[in-house]
């Protein structure tokens, strides 16, 4: 008998029992027996043991709808975020990149510099918190292309509906106070974030996403270096431990597990800042249309919007009842002047209960009850205005190639019996 031969007992032997351990954690994953199970390859992993639970990983409502997973995107549903704050577990998630696979918070540390800063400075993350006044804004980040999935020619990307939008409570520095304290020259125009998230490539030298807001958006009072959300610390996938927010604009403006900050002498050029990316035709196009990179513009504050979170799409009522409407409304840089909601296609519309924000760049919550006159489906739709007084359209606005910046009417279903 050959070395080999003694060996191929208790090889045999573990394979099996590989398997037989494969088998089980199947078994218990989906709670069935895994028929077939004698044809399944060796060495293979079943699809159902692939990958993270992103529920699990992210502690997220089990009605978040997983668009990829590589990098993770999550999107939330209009009833999930009937909540005046958004708690983290219904927020939706954008990421560009792979999330960080290791954070030590006591040696995190932001690096300030770029052209038109006047001496580069580095802060610990415990030093902006020990040596800076705390700050807590309640700010609306809204993803460029929620609702791209309504756009047609299609828009490549993920396909998001509505639910790619938040307003959770911050609370952090003001990013008007750091700059302050490193001093920044009269050349300043840009700032642009660099982070520790991972490129799908895994080639470090490679930055997912670095984008950045005017320097006159950094110095606003709300824009801040946020490390708790909700009151606690930031969840990982939100950018714990430090993130930029700056709410009003595209949520990708607001950097995630921040580490650098650049304030520069022109627009900032960092990944995902040329066309296509978060930039929409400088003047309108045809749907389809090829539109040159020259004639596309850096989308900044985003335009007004509502969204019904209650009831549900699909609510039925008995004639004769009056039904509760309830939403929230923003319009990026400026206020809600205005709620409409209309039950007859937009033909006639009725006024709202409108809120006024918490704070600046704070969504603002509506309420109304709409009676109706006869059995049968109806669309209940909402429209806000904005204090310049535009409204959001009634069908999907000006295509574009990236599908950015849709903020037709939200509507839902209702079976009136």
């Amino acid at each position: 008998m050959t070395n080999e031969d003694k060996q191929t007992p208790s090889v045999n032997s573990r394979r099996k029992f590989l398997r037989n351990s494969v088998l089980a954690t199947v078994a218990a994953a989906v709670g069935a027996k895994v028929v077939f199970a004698s044809s399944m390859p060796e060495g293979y992993v079943p699809v159902v043991l692939q990958g993270d639970d992103p529920y699990k990983l992210f502690k997220k409502d089990k009605d978040l709808i997983v668009l990829n997973n590589k990098p993770w995107n999550l999107e939330s549903q209009p009833h999930l975020l009937d909540d005046k704050v958004t708690p983290a577990d219904k927020m939706f998630i954008r990421n560009n990149g792979l999330i960080p696979a290791s954070i030590d918070e006591e040696s995190w540390e932001l690096v300030l510099d770029g052209e038109a800063v006047s001496s580069p400075k580095t802060y610990s993350l415990e030093t902006l918190k020990r040596d800076f006044k705390h700050y807590t804004y309640q700010l609306t980040l809204e993803c460029g292309g929620n609702g791209r999935s309504e756009f047609y020619p299609p828009a490549s990307g993920n396909q998001w509906k509505t639910g790619a939008v938040s307003c959770a409570s911050w609370t952090g520095v003001r990013l008007k106070d750091v700059l302050e304290d490193v001093g920044i020259r009269d050349n300043a125009v840009y700032i642009g974030y660099h982070s520790a998230d991972t490129h799908l490539s895994g080639d470090p030298g490679k930055e997912p996403i670095s984008r950045g807001v005017p320097i006159t958006k950094a110095l606003q009072e709300e824009t801040l270096l946020a490390f708790e959300m909700n009151g606690e610390a930031i969840p990982i996938a939100h950018g714990y431990p430090l993130r930029l927010v700056a709410g009003g604009y595209p949520a990708s403006a607001s950097g995630k597990w921040l580490k650098r900050i650049s304030v520069r002498d022109k627009v900032h050029d960092g990944t995902k800042m040329a066309a296509p990316s978060y930039r929409v035709p400088c003047k309108p196009v045809s749907p389809g249309d090829e539109v040159p990179d020259e004639e596309m513009c850096i989308i900044e504050s985003m335009p007004v919007k509502s969204l019904i979170t209650y009831p549900k799409s699909g609510a039925m009522i008995d004639l004769g009842d009056s039904l509760e409407i309830r939403g929230h409304a923003w319009a990026g840089e400026l206020e809600v002047s205005e709620l409409h909601v209309s039950i007859d296609f937009g033909a006639t519309w009725q006024v709202c209960k409108l809120a006024p924000p918490v704070n600046r760049l704070a969504w603002q919550h509506f309420t109304t009850k709409v009676e109706f006159p006869q059995e049968g489906y109806y669309e209940v739709w909402a429209r806000a205005t904005d204090s310049n007084g535009e409204s959001q359209p009634m069908v999907v606005p000006g295509w574009n190639p990236k599908g950015y910046l849709n903020n037709a009417c939200h509507r839902i279903a209702v079976k009136v019996s």
